[in-house]
């Protein structure tokens, strides 16, 4: 079943600007670990704001949890379906102490105070941050207020979360860090992910590689259906992760499908006949 889709989107950020989505057709399984890769002007980032009804279709339609976004009465039941985690977790984190932040959305929701206590609870744990829950946000690393950030969406308990390059800010300590907690939401409690990054690593752990180019959908398919298509890639300005590099280069009739540095090693020593 579809959490999110888009139909013919179209949207361009004025009259007579050209077109950041061109005619975009997706579709996003419930409970599924989906990245959208693409560089800077592809429409990825465009998308992503899409679900979450931050910009509204030009035209064609987006539906977040079978509900038309364009329709104004309907724009809180698309935000507790689809959270969103920015680039800047200082541009989420509202309040003085950590369990505080992530209490704000549920306040604002009218929640009771025993559930607020429940859902705080509850979300610092899925992020691996419950030491951290009394402690001042900005004294926190990178890595630590983006789960923090991502924390106080979950504690709206969503159906899905979006999150717009979480990492592009963090160093490799910190992206690592999100990752993890990313999918172990995903893996754990069937939570639908969209990953926009440009990362090539962590496109790699999701289920599903969407590729954009000039406001359309290049590429579609499994990470190693998409890494696997090298020249492809080439021609859309990415790069595919090291270890398909590796085997392209060697030009052996190795399995360019092969994504992880073990998977690697086996092909290489399967190749020398070790």
């Amino acid at each position: 079943m579809a959490i999110l889709e888009t139909r013919d989107l179209v949207f361009h950020y004025s009259e007579d600007g050209g077109l950041a989505l061109d005619g975009v057709n997706l579709s996003v399984e419930e409970g599924s670990f989906t990245a959208v890769l693409g560089h800077n002007g592809s429409g990825k980032s465009t998308l992503a704001k899409h679900f979450n009804a931050i910009l509204l279709p030009s035209g064609g339609t987006v539906y977040v949890g079978g509900v038309d976004t364009k329709d104004e009465e309907r724009l809180f039941d698309v935000r507790k379906t689809a959270g969103m985690v920015f680039q800047n977790p200082d541009n989420q984190i509202v309040a003085t102490v950590v369990e505080e932040d992530v209490a704000f959305a549920c306040e604002n929701m009218g929640l009771p105070q025993a559930e607020i206590r429940k859902r705080v609870d509850e979300a610092l744990a899925a992020v691996g941050m419950s030491d951290f829950a009394r402690h001042a946000p900005h004294l926190l690393s990178g890595g630590q207020k983006q789960r923090v950030a991502i924390a106080g969406v979950l504690a709206m308990r969503p159906r899905c979360i979006v999150m717009d390059e979480p990492t592009a800010m963090l160093d490799p300590s910190g992206r690592a860090e999100v990752m993890a907690a990313v999918s172990r939401l995903n893996r754990e409690t069937g939570m639908t992910v969209v990953l926009i990054t440009h990362h090539m690593d962590e496109a790699a752990q999701a289920d599903r590689v969407v590729v954009m180019k000039g406001g359309k959908v290049a590429l579609d398919g499994t990470p190693r259906q998409v890494f696997s298509q090298v020249d492809e890639l080439t021609d859309l300005s990415l790069t595919a992760p090291q270890t398909v590099l590796l085997l392209n280069e060697l030009q052996a009739g190795l399995d360019l499908e092969a994504l992880s540095v073990e998977e690697c090693a086996d092909e290489i020593l399967k190749y020398l006949g070790a």
